[in-house]
């Protein structure tokens, strides 16, 4: 079996924080979304990338991924022979030190895969099969409950969602919803749920090719035109209910923030919405035309101040 470098997978350090680890997902997920790239092979990188991060933004899971990275990396002992042999500590001539158990599971318990398949290795270190719910590790925990990580788009946590999951073991089958308003890292409990045991859902919600969000509140960055700042103008913004108008102000400033309320998303508990945040970017021309040219000479020459004046003195 081909060992995943997640690290590489994500091009960040072994040492790298959460939030490195988060900035690099967001990019490459936005890079490879299936939504946006339609290139051949778009689709298989993007799961290799979510794959990455459900372990790397893991606390638990990558302390114990890297057990198995030390041991891949020292060459001194194959990565897979940590595993299937009575507990005992062992150093590999490159001196690192780990801990060999009885196997996959006593390790790495019984973490969920989610919605989208997982490889093999996957699987086989964390025990769980993509779209199928994972059980908790330890006999401590009675087994009364089942955990699965499942991941959704913005649009379906804006209007809810239904999840069918595959129980391990018996092949039950459980239609879970989700309802409106949840967000990334919220767990949604279904009592009973799953022959009589509750069933954790983890949310995981992936990044969306215009908006970002903040809570409850949305922001979406929008091109506008150097005459639509300079004069004012209506301008079509999307949400995600389909597109509005909105009133551009003439001599808007690059980069201004205009807040539309109630556009949001809904609140998970109780009535309303958040806001939507329209960032303005100004679009400069290029490829301009020789009269294009003559008429900002014109309006160059008749403004004369300078907008860095105080700056340089």
């Amino acid at each position: 079996m081909e060992f995943k470098d997640y690290y590489k997978t994500l091009g960040v350090e072994q040492g790298a924080d959460q939030k490195a680890v988060s900035r690099a997902f967001r990019r490459l997920a936005r890079e490879s979304h299936p939504d946006v790239n339609k290139r051949k092979g778009a689709e298989d990188r993007f799961k290799e990338i979510n794959e990455a991060y459900q372990v790397l933004s893991d606390p638990k899971r990558r302390a114990q991924y890297d057990q198995v990275y030390e041991a891949y990396k020292s060459g001194g002992v194959h990565w897979q022979d940590v595993f299937g042999r009575p507990s005992e500590g062992r150093t590999t001539p490159g001196g690192v030190t780990f801990t060999v158990g009885g196997g996959f599971e006593d390790l790495f318990g019984r973490g969920g895969g989610s919605a989208g398949g997982f490889s093999d290795f996957f699987q086989q270190l964390f025990g769980g099969l993509g779209g199928t719910a994972g059980q908790p590790h330890g006999a401590a925990q009675g087994r009364r409950r089942i955990e699965t990580p499942v991941e959704i788009t913005l649009e379906e946590a804006f209007c809810g969602a239904q999840r069918r999951l595959e129980m391990p073991g018996s092949g039950q089958r459980v239609d879970a919803g989700i309802p409106r308003g949840v967000r990334s890292g919220q767990t949604v409990r279904l009592p009973g749920a799953a022959g009589g045991k509750d069933l954790y859902l983890k949310i995981q919600i992936l990044p969306h090719r215009l908006f970002e969000r903040s809570d409850d509140d949305l922001t979406v960055a929008l091109p506008i035109t150097v005459s639509e700042a300079a004069l004012g103008a209506e301008i079509q913004v999307p949400t995600l209910e389909g597109a509005v108008t909105m009133r551009v102000p003439p001599e808007t400033q690059n980069g201004r923030r205009f807040r539309l309320k109630g556009l949001g998303m809904p609140h998970a508990r109780g009535e309303g919405r958040g806001d939507l945040y329209v960032k303005v970017n100004v679009v400069i021309p290029t490829g301009l035309s020789a009269r294009e040219r003559e008429l900002f000479q014109e309006l160059s020459g008749a403004r004369s101040e300078d907008p860095r004046k105080g700056l340089l003195s």
